[in-house]
């Protein structure tokens, strides 16, 4: 099962007419390439390319004997050009839209010579990029599941992403503060308040919450930075695939929603599903049921791994 980082270069022109060298770099899991179906995993707002193995971020649901399984298909993930977890930073994020991601994604897939995908999933920003990149292709996938994700940023997502343009352009601890409000949109009331029901920690002098929070917002600075989180803010603001396009789209297209998720609301992915659904007859939708919200996706495995496991 190959992990190593590998890298494509290629000059890109953005929808916004910069040019950029995009060293995009990528991870494969499981069978050797074009030995097996091959499915394509797009990573969340602080995600990476790590998705299975010893760190994976979703090893739960991808490696041996799970269920995306390393010994029957072909994972690849790439980077997000400017995630820097290959240390390539975009100090100008508002050069790329969701769009670019998705013709640099299509451009690297087309690159190592992948012409079709068994299947794409993504989860959050990770699903967005997918609506981008089939509106484009319709043919390129044989089934897509966005999870936790809607086909464009919606008023809500956008209010949300605007307060986080706030905190980050602050001086004083950016990412610590957009983390912290970030965490109260990925989870609920009923979420935080189960967990920790007003307990006080006598020798931090504050709310276990309060801690927890801190502890977040201290946490995603060490290991990310800032450039990174405005680009991928800049990213989720700017969801817009084409409704008329995604009719085309030739895909099985499963909508995974959560009933609690206060980021992407399980009545908006209701609402485009039930469309889609008039114009495509391969269109489902699934539904996650949690206290915790938006991160439900990251959470909520059993249930995560028992609908994915019917749709392959």
């Amino acid at each position: 099962m190959e992990t190593e980082l590998k890298h494509i270069n290629f000059s890109y022109q953005t929808n916004s007419g910069k040019e950029y060298h995009i060293p995009l770099s990528y991870q494969l899991f499981g069978k050797e390439l074009f030995s097996a179906p091959i499915i394509l995993v797009n990573h969340a707002l602080t995600g990476n390319s790590d998705v299975a193995g010893e760190k994976g971020w979703w090893k739960k649901l991808i490696g041996k004997n799970q269920i995306i399984d390393t010994d029957q298909y072909t994972i690849i993930c790439f980077n997000i050009p400017g995630n820097g977890y290959d240390d390539f930073f975009i100090e100008d994020y508002e050069d790329f839209t969701v769009s670019d991601i998705a013709n640099i994604f299509l451009k690297g897939l087309e690159t190592l010579n992948i012409n079709r995908l068994r299947a794409i999933i993504g989860g959050s920003l990770g699903g967005g990029i997918g609506w981008e990149m089939l509106t484009k292709n319709p043919q390129f996938a044989e089934i897509f599941i966005p999870i936790a994700c809607d086909f464009k940023t919606h008023d809500w997502l956008h209010a949300q992403c605007l307060v986080q343009k706030f905190l980050l352009n602050q001086n004083e601890k950016p990412l610590q503060k957009a983390r912290i409000h970030a965490m109260l949109c990925y989870r609920t009331p009923e979420s935080l308040n189960t967990r920790f029901q007003n307990k006080y920690n006598p020798e931090k002098q504050k709310l276990e919450s309060e801690d927890w929070l801190i502890y977040h917002g201290n946490a995603l600075n060490e290991r990310f930075s800032l450039p990174s989180y405005k680009l991928m803010n800049q990213l989720l603001m700017t969801i817009n695939a084409n409704e008329c396009e995604s009719k085309k789209i030739n895909a099985q297209i499963h909508f995974i929603a959560v009933d609690t998720d206060l980021f992407f609301p399980a009545s908006e992915i209701r609402m485009c599903f039930e469309k889609l659904k008039k114009e495509k007859d391969n269109v489902f939708y699934h539904e996650i049921k949690s206290i915790h919200g938006h991160d439900a996706f990251l959470m909520e495995y059993e249930q995560l791994n028992a609908i994915i496991k019917n749709i392959l």
